[in-house]
């Protein structure tokens, strides 16, 4: 009966240090899960998102775009005439070149017209260009339909040059500043066929 009880005291004994072994692991396990520190390589904040930042910057919108200034001035929408009141010295004649917007819309006229004596108006042109005369200072003129602007050209007579091989021209082929198409105004003259031979000068435009 003794050694019975003995037995029974060691098998109880037995199996409670086996439940105390069991719970040991759980808890360290839980105590450590506890105290483990929290990840650094967090998810960036939404608010600093490139998404979220290009739709800010869409949302602010683009500057609106300065309104466009009136075009140059085009042959297609100019007429063309010649003022020879202006008299002239020492050989020469002094005109006005006139352009005249017939167009409906304002354009601008600024800088120097290129001229040349010519055959005729779709002839070729005789000698050289007009020299521009730096005298007159360049200034914006602007043109409302109907409107004109003047620049003053010299003519200096063929006769007054040695080595001249004077030939008639019909009138004068008018380039407006900037552009590649002509105007011609028919003005009789006689004209060097020398390229070195500068008959005419050509001043800046100016409101009328």
């Amino acid at each position: 009966m003794k050694h019975r009880l003995v037995i029974t005291s060691v098998t109880a004994a037995a199996a409670a240090a086996l439940l105390l072994s069991g719970c040991g692991p759980s808890q360290g396990a839980a105590s450590a899960a506890s105290s483990t520190p929290a990840s650094t390589s967090a998810t960036p904040s939404a608010s600093a998102s490139p998404t979220q930042t290009s739709s800010g910057a869409a949302a602010a919108g683009p500057s609106s775009a300065a309104p466009a200034g009136p075009v140059l001035c085009k042959a297609a929408n100019l007429t063309a005439a010649l003022d020879s009141t202006g008299g002239g010295a020492a050989g020469s004649v002094y005109m006005k070149l006139i352009l005249t917007n017939s167009g409906a819309e304002p354009c601008l006229l600024k800088g120097f017209a290129g001229v040349s004596l010519t055959t005729g108006a779709t002839g070729d042109p005789i000698g050289a260009a007009a020299t521009r005369d730096d005298s007159t200072p360049v200034a914006d003129v602007l043109l409302a339909p109907g409107k004109a602007g003047t620049a003053i050209l010299r003519y200096t007579q063929a006769g007054n040059y040695q080595g001249c091989t004077r030939t008639p021209a019909a009138g004068f082929r008018v380039y407006p500043p900037e552009d590649t198409a002509s105007l011609f105004v028919a003005d009789t003259k006689d004209a060097c066929t020398e390229p070195g031979i500068n008959l005419l000068t050509i001043g800046a435009f100016a409101a009328v």
